[in-house]
């Protein structure tokens, strides 16, 4: 049964999934994909979809329903809300299901999922044009970074990148949801924090990337920052700030990966970008998140003043590094730019047994390193005291979850390389995970893609995924797949073009989305939403 938590969040046995608080009946059926990969476990699990079914993907009426074209590149994930007021605009006085759209242009666009209609489409300033000459994004960079809604107050929380007369600067809005104009005045991003020889570092928005999704916990907003193709080492480092909801005041505290004051190559970085994954946060409120590489000398790791190749969980605060996981090969991972944080970290739903907490996480390498929530590893030179590693593929991506409707047990999916895999969780004797079925070869790049699953309840499940094209523009393909414990691979449901890519070297960190009977894939310039085409 679903309950109310302290942040707003309904959480459940086996997932968490965000709602809209509607007093109506039809409003209460009708969910609201509020943040990244559907809530701040990270799980991508929407285990409310009634329409979806795998008989109804299954059918030849289910396709492409509208495409609205969209100013810029999208990097974002869509984000949905039923229900909404619009107070501006030529639709003023009317009410939507609505899905919001980021793009580089630093648009964001309020579209009615029905008729995809445009409801409002503010612009928050010029994008910067190939930041430090960086081909690895799109050559205007504007919104990275998935949006969060605020579903209590009606806010959306979003950081802006923008060309100023100064030069790049970075700026968090509150925007009314229901005309996206902002609620308090934007604040500036800045930052700074005290290295091992007792200076200042100070944050600098011109080599700083936000590129990983947003995160609302804890009554503040949280952003993580990287760096743009590793340029400038020796001035960009991971950062994580966060800003009180409501006042955008920034938190007294942050996080900075690498303090240290001095390194011999002047190569810093410990960077945090996830291919596009938000941090996640726990039951606790702690925020986790993995790093990326360092010096490619391999001998500046510490866990201390420098925690590169890490899963890190820091304190809501962002005052304390309360635990990390570092692999025992960092130092070869740093060597060959093998970064652990391509992929980012997902928090499971509480389990049954003697370790209740737990997470996954994989990156280019592509060990999934399965860990005990509360003790992640720490570092060892010789071994990974982690629960178990797992061969997945090479892993610019990140994991989902379900419950499987036949035996009640949580499954894992996993999405290296170019195949989905679903991992069954074992409680006993301690937790454990063994692969159960695989999905055909996708027509991806070879580095992973992203997923999301759709249930009702633990009823037909849907793993629903993107690809990720190579080559100049190539055409993005939306897979379904009906996960079957009883075969080693999965059933394709659904195969068809759902956008497309320019790649020029860029990957498509792209999340599908699935709400209410429709799915939704913001790409290149368009958004396409799916569903089933009515007769």
């Amino acid at each position: 049964m679903f309950r109310h938590s302290r942040y707003g969040i309904l959480r459940h046995s086996s997932a968490l999934i965000v709602l809209t608080l509607a007093s109506s009946l039809l409003a209460a059926a009708q969910i609201s994909v509020a943040t990244y990969h559907y809530d701040n476990y990270r799980t991508g699990l929407n285990s409310q979809e009634t329409v979806l079914t795998p008989t109804a993907v299954h059918s030849s009426s289910f396709g492409v329903l509208k495409t609205v074209v969209l100013d810029d590149q999208v990097d974002a994930q869509p984000l949905v809300v039923p229900n909404v007021s619009i107070t501006a605009g030529h639709f003023r006085g009317t009410t939507h299901s609505v899905v919001y759209v980021a793009t580089d242009n630093n648009s964001i666009y309020a579209i009615d999922v029905t008729s995809g209609e445009v409801l409002l489409k503010p612009n928050f300033g010029p994008p910067v044009v190939q930041p430090l000459g960086c081909g690895k994004n799109n050559p205007d960079v504007g919104i990275n970074s998935t949006p969060v809604v605020d579903l209590n107050s009606n806010t959306l929380y979003a950081v802006v990148y923008t060309q100023q007369s100064t030069g790049p600067a970075y700026f968090v809005h509150a925007l009314d949801l229901g005309s996206l104009t902002d609620k308090v005045t934007p604040q500036l991003v800045t930052g700074s924090h005290t290295l091992t020889s007792g200076t200042t570092f100070t944050f600098n928005a011109t080599y700083q990337r936000q590129r990983p999704a947003l995160l609302l916990a804890n009554g503040n907003v949280y952003a993580a920052f990287g760096s743009f193709c590793d340029r400038s080492p020796n001035l960009s480092r991971g950062w994580v700030l966060g800003w009180q909801t409501g006042t955008l005041t920034p938190l007294p505290g942050n996080q900075l990966m690498d303090t240290q004051a001095t390194d011999t190559g002047q190569y810093f970085l410990s960077s945090i970008w996830m291919s596009g994954y938000g941090p996640a946060a726990d039951d606790s409120g702690n925020v986790l998140f993995v790093t990326s590489n360092s010096d490619p000398s391999g001998n500046t790791y510490d866990g201390v003043t420098n925690i590169q190749e890490s899963v890190v969980q820091v304190s809501s605060d962002l005052t304390t590094v309360l635990d990390l996981f570092t692999p025992d090969n960092v130092g070869y991972l740093d060597e060959n730019d093998l970064d652990f944080g391509s992929g980012g970290v997902m928090v499971l739903p509480d389990q049954p047994g003697s370790i209740p907490h737990l997470a996954v996480a994989a990156g280019k390498v592509g060990s999934m390193f399965f860990m005990n929530e509360n003790d992640l590893g720490g570092y060892s030179t010789d071994t990974n005291n982690v629960l178990g590693t797992y061969t997945i593929g090479g892993c610019w991506c990140g994991p989902s979850y379900f419950v499987d409707p036949k035996d009640g047990a949580a499954r894992v999916v996993s999405s290296g390389g170019s195949t989905i895999m679903v991992w069954k969780l074992l409680t006993s004797p301690s937790p454990s995970l063994t692969e159960v079925t695989s999905s055909p070869v996708l027509n991806s790049a070879g580095t992973g893609f992203f997923t999301s699953v759709s249930s009702n309840g633990t009823a037909s499940p849907i793993i629903w995924a993107l690809s990720r094209p190579q080559g100049k523009q190539t055409a993005i393909s939306l897979y379904a797949f009906s996960p079957d414990l009883g075969g080693t691979t999965m059933a394709q449901l659904f195969m068809g073009t759902a956008g497309t890519w320019v790649t020029n070297g860029t990957n498509s960190n792209l999340v599908p989305v699935v709400a209410n009977g429709k799915v939704f894939v913001a790409s290149y310039k368009e958004l396409v939403i799916l569903g089933v085409k009515p007769k």
